[in-house]
This record gives structure tokens, C-alpha cells and sequence, in this order.
């Protein structure tokens, strides 16, 4: 990426550059321009197939994520397809530009339009250039999920009745499209409890404490809330992986979802 961006600054400026500093060119008459055409030609057909390739691959990314094309080209997790097709239909607009330069040379025998072509071709891969750079700042400064997937995310944890409050929620890209997501939630132990004790029949446990208690010593009913207390801890992670697997469903981009019990001892004011 780094390469392509560097490449279409340099032809930029070499196309410019003999523009303004070497202007005794202007006045030499062009040859050879029926094999300039040629070449433009055959390239523009070569450069036109790889655009066609380029936006189908972009097209298929779109709708991987559920984007328009538009939005994709301006905020999707792939940089390289959209970068190929930009470069792409740079060349394919510089080429145009070349074989209008040629024809008005050789309609008008005037070679003056060659080089305002070179201008025109100059600046449109600046502008390119400029394009990628901004477009692809978040490779070297770091990238986190776009934040309307944020707040889907956030909302599904704010709605969801275990969670009392979310605490240091963070992302970052690992890949093209796909993200890392940590939260650390302060659990509603009550729900929590709950919500474990439909799942395995309270009434079960009740039974059990109440024959522990008429134990003489606290052995026993010790140890039932040895054992409860493991079944509670075994109940939070499948509340977790609840949560982690429904923040997955939200946004398939997040590859790794990692969530943490927050301590209340590190809670901000």
C-alpha cells in the first residue's frame, strides 16, 4: 500500500516536474504518434480489465459488510481492493486523457495539448495519491470499529439485564474486516442468579440448604455453598459467552470478543 501510494506521488511529480523546468520541450514537434496510440491502446484495454476485476472485488467486499459501494470505498475494512481499483481507474483516466491529448495534436498539429495532458495526468494521480493516504491513515495510527457498530454493541450491552454498567470498552483491527473487542461489565449478580437458578430448578437447592442448616456443625452446609458457589462462578461464563456470542451475531467483523468481570475497586468516579 505504502509502495502504491509512493509510486503515484513520483509519477506525479515526473510528469510535472520536465513541465516546468524544461519548457524548450513544448516546442519540439511530436513523433511517432501512431505508436503512441498503439501503446495507449493496448493499454487501456490491459488496465480496463483489471478496473473490471477491481470493482467486482469491491462490489463483493460491499456486500460482505453490508455497505453501499460508496461507503465502502470510504470506510471499508479492506483497503487493498479499494486502493487496486482506485489506482486502476486512475490509469484508465489517465489513458483517455493521453489518447485526447494525441488526437488534438494530431487533428490541430499543435503539441502544445501533449503537455497540458501530462498536466491533467499529473495532477489527477496526486490526487490519487492523496486520496489513498487519507483513506488508509488508520494502517500506521490504528484503526477501532466504526462507531455506528459501536453503539450497536454498546446498546445490545446496556439492554441486556445482567449487565448493570460497562467499563474501558475498546477495539482494534487484526485484520482486513475483522476486529478485537474488549469490555469489562459490572454483572447484575441477582439476574445472574437468577437466571441460573431457572436453568437448574431452585427449588433443588433450597431443598438442599435446608438439610444442610439441620446438620449440627457448619460442615455441611459449608460445603453446599462450596459447591453453589462454583455452580454461580460456571454460571457467569455461560452468561459471558452469551454475550459474546450475541456481539459476534451483531458485527461478524469481530473475530475475538473478550470479556471481563469489572472490579469494583478500579470503578472511575
Amino acid at each position: 500500500m505504502t509502495y502504491m501510494v509512493h509510486l503515484l506521488t513520483t509519477s506525479s511529480g515526473y510528469l510535472i516536474w520536465p513541465l516546468i523546468f524544461e519548457s524548450d520541450s513544448l516546442k519540439q514537434p511530436l513523433e511517432n504518434i501512431k505508436y503512441a496510440a498503439i501503446v495507449i491502446g493496448g493499454s487501456f484495454i490491459l488496465e480496463g480489465v483489471s478496473l473490471l476485476v477491481a470493482i467486482k472485488a469491491v462490489r463483493k467486499g460491499a456486500a460482505a459488510e453490508g455497505m453501499s459501494v460508496r461507503d465502502y470505498v470510504w470506510r471499508g475494512h479492506d483497503p487493498t481492493s479499494v486502493a487496486v481499483m482506485t489506482e486502476d481507474g486512475a490509469a484508465v483516466t489517465g489513458l483517455a486523457i493521453a489518447a485526447t491529448s494525441l488526437v488534438a495534436v494530431n487533428k490541430t498539429g499543435n503539441p502544445i495539448y501533449d503537455p497540458i495532458g501530462s498536466i491533467i495526468v499529473g495532477n489527477l494521480l496526486g490526487m490519487v495519491a492523496i486520496f489513498l493516504i487519507q483513506r488508509n491513515r488508520h494502517a500506521l495510527i490504528g484503526r477501532a470499529i466504526d462507531d455506528q457498530d459501536m453503539e450497536r454493541v454498546l446498546q445490545f450491552l446496556k439492554s441486556d439485564p445482567v449487565v448493570d454498567a460497562i467499563y474501558d470498552c475498546k477495539s482494534e483491527v487484526i485484520g482486513p474486516g475483522f476486529f478485537r473487542f474488549k469490555a469489562e461489565i459490572d454483572f447484575n449478580g441477582v439476574v445472574v442468579v437468577q437466571n441460573y437458578l431457572e436453568r437448574s430448578r431452585g427449588e433443588e437447592w433450597a431443598k438442599k440448604f435446608r438439610e444442610a442448616t439441620k446438620v449440627a456443625d457448619d460442615s455441611e452446609l459449608l460445603n453446599t455453598m462450596a459447591v453453589y458457589g462454583e455452580c454461580l462462578v460456571e454460571a457467569l461464563g455461560i452468561e459471558v459467552d452469551r454475550l459474546e456470542t450475541e456481539i459476534q451475531k451483531i458485527v461478524p467483523g469481530i473475530r475475538h470478543v473478550d470479556i471481563e468481570a469489572h472490579s469494583p475497586s478500579g470503578r472511575s468516579p
